[in-house]
């Protein structure tokens, strides 16, 4: 399978926070963030371990209430079921990785 990113469709899920959908294999799905400086996403939760990698710009994010920055390069890991939160330092452009398959957002739903 072959994910061409410009035809893809981009949504606004939060003020300032645009979410493509690139698609799901048999354990993992992924998608990809840009997100406006300052523009956030709210305290959530969800049944999946969740990889991330800053492709540029950078987050604030709160993760079992502890904070971290990082930045273009850096990584995170989510354990399943911790609650956490983005915001964006900058511009910034991000990827999501999901196991087991996260429900994509749903038209409507905040993140």
């Amino acid at each position: 399978m072959m994910i061409y990113h410009d035809k893809i469709e981009k949504k606004e899920i939060n003020p300032g926070v645009i979410f493509q959908y690139l698609g799901k294999g048999t354990r993992m799905n992924v998608f990809h963030w840009n997100m406006a400086d300052g523009s956030s996403v709210p305290m959530h939760t969800h049944e999946s371990e969740q990889f991330g990698y800053c492709i540029k710009g950078g987050f604030k994010i709160i993760e079992d209430g502890k904070e971290y920055e990082i930045g273009a390069g850096d990584a995170y890991f989510i354990p399943p079921n911790v609650p956490h939160s983005f915001v964006a330092v900058g511009d910034t452009e991000a990827i999501d990785v999901f196991n087991p398959i996260k429900d994509p957002i749903p038209d409507g739903r905040k993140a």
